[in-house]
């Protein structure tokens, strides 16, 4: 019984949180140490910190992955997956029921969506600059986002990111191998290294195999679950840096329209949660309330997988400085990729006239220094280019 209330209070918890969390990863992130460690005193300030560094070290949704591990420390398995479903479940059914008002009321030519997508340009050159700044400290890691950004945009296909990833990762490896960190890990967790290694086994395992079973199946969903699958395993820097892989998974294809695509992008920033659930919505736009639940589950499934796989081996993991050292040149290619995105679909689909530019700039500063909520740059984005389509 008291298993059953300590798994009902996570629930309540992470779902006021998945209702309430708007902003991107970083604010997830900020709220839950609030909730979490200084309000609920679940973990000490050295386990919160250890591991948000692990979910910064791991592919997928930083925040979610984070919330999943505070779900696992408080309540073992079940109690991370309580913790993910009450986080990602409001922005799930917002982002599933838009996809059908959109469908519905062919709002993809309306004014407001031309506003949408200029809200991502703001969103996302705020999220490359904040993240620069921490990923590009020096000349080195400016480099590699330099070379990144310049392959990802003369080779536009998601086969180029992840080679430049493999890339930055092996040159990350030999530059920085010699970082030192002297912090020592804390936490303990209630998982044991042979389920960590059944679930990382899994994890390769998949993402070997459905590539095979998608070229020599004849049926679309199973190529549809691969790709969600791929760009979930496959994305390091979050939410934004998703974009161009399921861009080019799915619109060339005609499965889902440009317009579509970005005006569901948009509306993903005006729901709280984890921003992969835009995957719910390109699921919904093609198959209904079954397609986004699937894509759901196939873009946040590597996510569990991988966190359930390291969590019990983090303690080495934390301490090898030459494996930090390959994250911190993968670091540095996320930001080439984000840039690159941001020129290719983001800019070139939305800012087509000096109106559109002025929306942007205000929408921006809005963000970036009036510090005003997400929520108010999206429907202030909506007004604007419901505003200009009348001009």
């Amino acid at each position: 019984m008291n298993y059953f209330k300590q798994l009902l209070e996570i629930l309540v918890v992470s779902t006021r949180l998945g209702l309430t969390s708007f902003g991107g990863p970083i604010a997830h992130l900020g709220y839950f140490h609030e909730e979490y460690v200084r309000r609920r005193k679940w973990m000490d300030e050295k386990s919160y910190a250890d591991l948000v560094a692990l979910s910064q070290f791991l592919p997928g949704p930083a925040s979610s992955q984070v919330g999943i591990g505070i779900g696992i420390m408080r309540g073992g398995i079940f109690g991370g997956f309580i913790s993910f479903l009450g986080f990602t479940l409001p922005s799930v059914i917002a982002l599933i029921l838009f996809a059908f008002i959109a469908q519905e009321f062919g709002v993809a030519d309306a004014g407001f969506i031309q506003g949408l997508k200029i809200v991502a340009v703001a969103v996302v050159a705020h999220a490359i600059l904040g993240m620069a700044r921490n990923l590009t400290p020096d000349l080195t890691r400016k480099t590699i986002a330099l070379f990144a950004l310049i392959a990802t945009l003369m080779i536009p296909h998601f086969l180029s990111q992840i080679g430049v990833i493999l890339v930055a990762g092996l040159l990350g490896y030999f530059i920085f191998r010699n970082n030192q960190n002297e912090e020592k890990l804390s936490m303990k967790f209630p998982i044991s290294k042979r389920f960590g290694g059944i679930c990382l086994t899994l994890f390769f395992g998949l993402l070997a195999a459905l590539p095979i079973l998608s070229h020599f199946s004849s049926i679309t969903w199973i190529s549809i679950f691969d790709s969600f699958y791929r760009a979930g395993s496959l994305v390091f820097g979050g939410g934004h840096v998703v974009l161009p892989l399921l861009e080019r998974e799915f619109v060339p294809t005609g499965l889902i329209s440009e317009e579509s695509f970005l005006a569901g992008y948009g509306a993903a920033q005006a729901v709280p949660g984890p921003l992969f659930t835009f995957a719910s919505y390109i699921g919904a736009d093609i198959g209904g309330w079954a397609g986004g639940l699937m894509a759901t589950v196939a873009i946040f499934l590597p996510a569990f997988l991988l966190i359930l796989g390291t969590l019990p081996f983090w303690y080495s993991l934390r301490e090898n400085s030459k494996i930090k050292g390959a994250f911190m040149g993968i670091n540095a290619a996320v930001i080439g990729i984000l840039i690159s995105a941001f020129y290719q679909p983001i800019w070139t689909s939305a800012i087509l006239t000096p109106m559109d530019f002025a929306l942007a700039a205000l929408l921006f500063f809005m963000l970036a220094y009036w510090k005003l909520p997400p929520w108010i740059i999206v429907l202030s984005g909506a007004i604007g280019g419901s505003l200009i389509g009348l001009l």
